[in-house]
């Protein structure tokens, strides 16, 4: 059952997939909470920064890892049931945190939160994909991201306070608790729904194609189009994420309660960037510009707004930094939600989880890549230079890539067989 046929109305379509949000911010919740609690975590441990940058990596790998299966599982479970799963596993893998008592406990708690986490991503395209039309499908991804910003903003005011009550270890705990009470507020909407447990929306005759994981998937040049794509702007993504509090610290010597306002600058202008995409891409679509057209023009727009990165080292003033790196994270925001939505403009409904799935796990493979060199490359006294530099360019190469791969932009319905 496809969106425009589903018999949902309006209103639960959008309380369901805003609650699924919600869901999503607290499997996030952990990044932000590691990077900001970082001196605590380190003074408790004796960690250094390629201790830091090798614990975000393991857990970027473990979150790569998964995705290989999880894209599998959303596709057969459905959304329904994908949802039940992956909110479980991944509140609970959250709480774990609370009993870490040394290192190698902390890093067993990481892997199994990236293992879990990676639900959320299929989980949610694939979710988009099954609630909205395709000209729809773009707003819903930017009201997703802006949520998620809204969330993030919220944690460097919020994370600090649970940090002073209980300690690192129960604001990791919190999260997981968020997500339970997510999961109980979908499960009550979601009641009585079957068509949410549709496996792909597939007919019986048609399990051959779900049971074949990535045979045809990988075998399609669109597939590597979106994937290398994805990874080479990502790698930014992480990196900003990781480091992007300790980058405040070491310039401008902030506390870890003076990164609240700069950090929530950073995440308001990723929400906001998402919902600006996302707006004008359904409105371009809407007025008949071809999607080949919308998807490509607003991630060459988005590329730019990351490019002059590397001027943020040539500023002084703390605020015009601040502001700059907003814009950047609203850029990266545009240029993925593209990327995303073209997922479901080219990709059938039956396989969306699993290319969405290899798609996040190129991008965490970047994420373990960009937190392996930036640990190291701190430890060796070249500062931020290097990294900012190719955090620049990123965003081009990869348009570049995709461009090069997919030269043209086709919905199904435009043409026949494209993942046959």
């Amino acid at each position: 059952m496809t969106a425009s046929s589903s018999p949902l109305t309006t209103k639960l379509r959008w309380s369901l997939f805003t609650v699924l949000c919600i869901a999503g911010v607290f499997n996030a919740m952990d990044r932000p909470i590691i990077a900001i609690l970082k001196p605590d975590m380190m003074k408790d441990f004796g960690w250094t920064d390629s201790d830091f940058g090798d614990l975000a990596a393991v857990t970027q790998f473990s979150a790569a890892f998964a995705f290989l299966f999880t894209g599998w599982l959303v596709d057969r479970l459905g959304v329904n049931r994908s949802m039940q799963v992956g909110a479980s596993a991944w509140s609970l893998a959250a709480m774990a945190h609370g009993w870490a008592l040394s290192t190698w406990q902390v890093v067993a708690a990481r892997m199994g939160l990236g293992v879990t986490e990676a639900v959320q991503t299929p989980l949610t395209i694939k979710t988009v994909a099954t609630l909205f039309p395709p000209d729809k499908r773009s707003f819903a991804f930017g009201f997703a991201t802006m949520l998620a910003g809204a969330g993030t903003i919220a944690m460097p005011f919020v994370i600090p306070a649970l940090a002073l009550a209980v300690g690192w270890r129960g604001a990791l705990v919190a999260g997981g608790i968020g997500g339970f009470l997510s999961l109980a507020a979908w499960m009550w909407l979601a009641r009585g729904l079957s068509q949410l447990n549709e496996r792909s929306h597939v007919s019986a005759s048609s399990t051959a194609d779900v049971d074949d994981s990535y045979g045809s998937i990988l075998a399609n040049r669109k597939t590597w189009a979106i994937i290398v794509a994805k990874a080479l702007s990502d790698m930014t993504w992480w990196f900003i994420n990781f480091w992007l509090a300790d980058y405040y610290r070491k310039e401008f010597g902030l506390s870890t309660l003076e990164l609240a306002i700069p950090l929530a600058i950073a995440f308001a202008g990723s929400g906001l960037g998402a919902l600006a995409a996302g707006w004008i891409s359904t409105r371009l679509l809407e007025r008949g510009v071809s999607v080949n057209r919308v998807r490509k023009g607003v991630m060459l727009g988005s590329a730019l707004l990351v490019a002059p990165l590397p001027l943020v080292l040539e500023l002084n003033s703390f605020w015009p930094v601040a502001v700059m790196i907003g814009v950047v994270m609203a850029g990266h925001q545009g240029f993925s939600l593209s990327i995303f939505s073209t997922i479901t403009d080219v990709v059938p409904e039956t396989k969306v989880g699993r290319v969405t799935a290899f798609g996040a796990f190129m991008g965490n493979m970047g994420g373990v890549a960009i937190s392996l060199i930036t640990g190291r490359v701190l430890d060796a006294g070249l500062g931020f230079v290097p990294l900012f530099v190719f955090a620049a360019s990123s965003y081009l190469v990869a348009l570049a890539w995709f461009q090069w791969l997919l030269p043209t932009i086709r919905r199904p319905e435009e043409e026949d067989n494209l993942f046959a």
